[in-house]
């Protein structure tokens, strides 16, 4: 037994410095390259995993499972983290529309094509499209800090994908009970069903997060204000946690934790002196948390399977980039005449819609389950993040400035100052 761990936990050192290792060098890649480092890692892993067998990982160990779960948890308090409540006043019913209708429209185009396509049991294709309906946070934000465009577009699109990981994962996770045969759904029952689990996790998360936040910020009673780091991250993985025993999102509680975090001055509460070193934190563990989760995810690949099923799947991404995302945007914006939305800004939405950390997050997860299809589910899961990665991560400058949406760095809309 004594040896046994002792190998285990050698085993999972030697993966970490690996994959440490192969993170910067193939971040450093990326930064030469000038594309999103996810990507390169998605390389790396299938270098490393594929081609010289360095690292073995099975979707369904500890390990694994592990390092997903604690990863999303952590990149999804740091999205909520990103968004300022004030820049959602114009936008608001835009980015609600998106985030859950839009994750629902996506997914049922999705499983429409992988049904017809791929042969996939109407279940299962709808899985496949939940799991990839979400945009990510963690590959948008860098894009932004690199790309200057009107503030009301790119508030939209960063809060459109923060708030629909947590949606996507609430609509995962319920059809995995499905599937699994953990519970019988209805139309009916399985709405109710996905409005509790959601309204219970946003609460509980809005509960756990001020408790946290005003330990940390409030300059009295701030008992955490020295430790402020370590309580974002108790914060984060605490309400995911608790979301979990208490039988509602995880996902959503950890999330809407980081918003209220990042919105403590809404709250009259200061962590102003304390923001340097909780950015500095915080793009590293994100940082740490993708290595993991893409490298891991590209030594997976079961190429056999994506050679086999190539084309077919191109098909679905086709429709995923070029028929769904478009579809989605329209019926979503239509309704908020608020934000006065112009054709550009429509068509740079269309655009930009890259798939990544939380899909191959929930892929995983899916993996680790043993569920049917999975194999094919996580293919067109890696070819949905490397195409949209590659194609619209790389290209969103491009676009910005081809539709007029590209602002100046020191222009009164890049730093907020006009809507």
């Amino acid at each position: 037994m004594e040896n046994s761990t002792s190998q285990l936990i050698e085993h999972v050192i030697v993966l970490l410095v690996l994959i440490f290792g192969l993170g910067m060098l193939f971040g450093k890649a990326a930064n030469w390259l000038k594309l999103p480092d996810v990507a390169m890692f998605l390389v790396a892993g299938m270098i490393a995993g594929q081609a010289f067998h360095w690292i073995y990982e099975p979707s369904a160990s500890f390990t694994n499972q592990f390092i997903l779960v604690i990863g999303s948890a952590l990149i999804l308090f740091d999205g909520g983290r990103n968004i300022k409540l004030t820049g959602l006043r114009q936008v608001w019913v835009t980015v609600g529309m998106l985030s859950i209708p839009g994750v629902i429209i996506t997914c049922v185009a999705v499983a429409a094509a992988s049904h017809f396509l791929l042969e996939l049991p109407w279940l299962y294709a709808l899985l496949l499209g939940a799991i990839i309906a979400s945009t990510d946070p963690a590959t948008l934000i860098p894009v932004f800090k690199q790309v200057k465009i009107r503030r009301k577009v790119r508030e939209t699109v960063e809060s459109e994908s923060a708030f629909n990981d947590a949606t996507a994962s609430i609509l995962t996770f319920s059809l995995i009970a499905v599937i699994l045969g953990t519970k019988e759904v209805s139309l009916l029952s399985g709405t109710l069903d996905f409005v509790k689990t959601a309204l219970g996790g946003l609460l509980l998360g809005a509960v756990i997060g001020y408790a946290m936040t005003f330990l940390t910020a409030h300059l009295k009673l701030g008992l955490l204000r020295d430790y402020a780091t370590i309580a974002m991250v108790v914060t984060s993985l605490g309400a995911y946690l608790a979301g979990e025993i208490l039988c509602v999102s995880g996902f959503m509680a950890t999330f809407t934790a980081g918003l209220i975090w990042g919105n403590a001055s809404t709250f009259k509460l200061d962590m102003e002196d304390k923001r340097h070193e909780m950015e500095h934190f915080s793009e590293n563990i994100t940082i740490i948390m993708r290595m993991l989760i893409f490298i891991l995810l590209g030594s997976q690949v079961n190429f056999p399977v994506i050679l086999e099923h190539f084309w077919t799947s191109l098909g679905v991404i086709f429709v995923f980039v070029f028929i769904a995302r478009p579809l989605t945007v329209l019926i979503c914006t239509w309704p908020d005449r608020k934000a006065k939305w112009k054709w550009n800004e429509i068509l740079f939405m269309f655009w930009v819609r890259e798939t990544g950390v939380i899909p191959a997050a929930l892929c995983g997860m899916v993996a680790g389950m043993g569920i049917a299809h999975s194999d094919l589910i996580a293919s067109v899961t890696f070819m949905a993040v490397l195409i949209t990665i590659l194609f619209q991560a790389s290209t969103t400058a491009f676009v910005a400035k081809k539709l007029g949406l590209e602002v100046k760095s020191d222009g009164p809309e890049a730093d907020g100052s006009v809507l």
